[in-house]
């Protein structure tokens, strides 16, 4: 493994530390907790990042080298590496060393899907957030979609007919019509978006996809997709719009219809209480009715 020459990344780093006044150089000298040097030596490779001293693919010197270089010791560079590798931003192979990551789907996946489950992300935002990004990015996959991603399209379509009596593939053809749009959008962070919600978005889909038959999402599909390839932006984005409002109609009205329901179920659950509550009330009548019956004959007579 080659060593920290003056070239280096890490070794150009080293000295523009020098000449620099960055709050990563100066209060690095007054952190203690593990926590805070962890968190320091992070940001030491966001900085890295983005002067462009390391790139995407790159493989990233000897622990022992890092660890000089950053002026730690390599029991306080350990933890950092493993959060890093963690959030997806580095792969550390065994006998290998580490590299950074050259796919940054891996470094949102795992953070956004904590946040969706934090959050506890609602069918309602997240339709809205796809009425906002979704049309424009199918006006933008008319724009610059190719051969591949209309071909991708159109696989999607045929899985989709073909998947009547497998709600698995149904969902699963369903997802990828969408996934297809976000790609042929040509817009890299819009697929990294994709790879983020796609679990939220296919919770979504298999709600829907049991409230209507295969032919009424067809019918939406189609001409997406079709606007798609006939390279008109205006039509694909006003046909996405109209699929979506769709999708949140169907979902407002399967919550109100549960709410109904729910509401039925208690004013049912409700009379059966006050049947209860009558019978109830009668018995207790009578017992007192008796009581106070029993109470009477008891009682010692007067003497006359």
């Amino acid at each position: 493994m080659p060593g920290l020459t003056p070239a280096s990344p890490l070794a150009q780093y080293s000295e523009m530390k020098e000449h620099r006044n960055s709050p990563l150089v100066n209060v690095g000298h007054m952190l203690t907790d593990r926590d805070d040097v962890t968190h320091l030596l992070i940001l030491r490779f966001q900085q890295l990042l983005s002067d462009g001293l390391l790139s995407p693919g790159t493989r990233l010197p000897p622990e022992r080298e890092l660890a000089a270089s950053f002026g730690v010791a390599r029991s306080s560079l350990r933890p950092a590496l493993k959060v890093l590798e963690i959030m997806g931003v580095i792969t550390q192979k065994v006998g290998d060393g580490s590299y950074l990551n050259k796919d940054a789907s891996s470094v949102l996946a795992v953070p956004m899907e904590f946040l969706f489950l934090l959050d506890d992300t609602s069918f309602q935002e997240l339709t809205e957030m796809r009425l906002m990004i979704e049309p424009a990015l199918a006006a933008k996959a008319a724009e610059r979609a190719n051969a591949q991603d209309i071909a991708l399209l159109k696989q999607s379509i045929a899985d989709f007919e073909s998947s009547s009596h497998d709600r698995v593939r149904l969902v699963a053809s369903d997802l990828l019509f969408h996934r297809a749009i976000f790609e042929a959008s040509r817009n890299r962070l819009a697929g990294r978006l994709f790879h983020t919600i796609h679990r939220a978005m296919l919770n979504m889909i298999i709600v829907t996809s049991q409230l209507v038959d295969l032919e009424h999402t067809l019918q939406f599909h189609r001409p997406i997709m079709l606007a798609i390839e006939q390279r008109n932006p205006e039509l694909a984005a006003r046909l996405m719009t109209d699929h979506l409002t769709d999708a949140r109609d169907l979902l407002l009205h399967n919550r109100q219809e549960a709410k109904s329901r729910q509401f039925r179920d208690h004013l049912a659950s409700g009379g059966s209480v006050r049947k209860n509550t009558g019978k109830a009330k009668s018995s207790a009548s009578s017992i007192q009715l008796k009581a106070s019956k029993g109470t009477t004959e008891e009682r010692p007579r007067k003497a006359r």
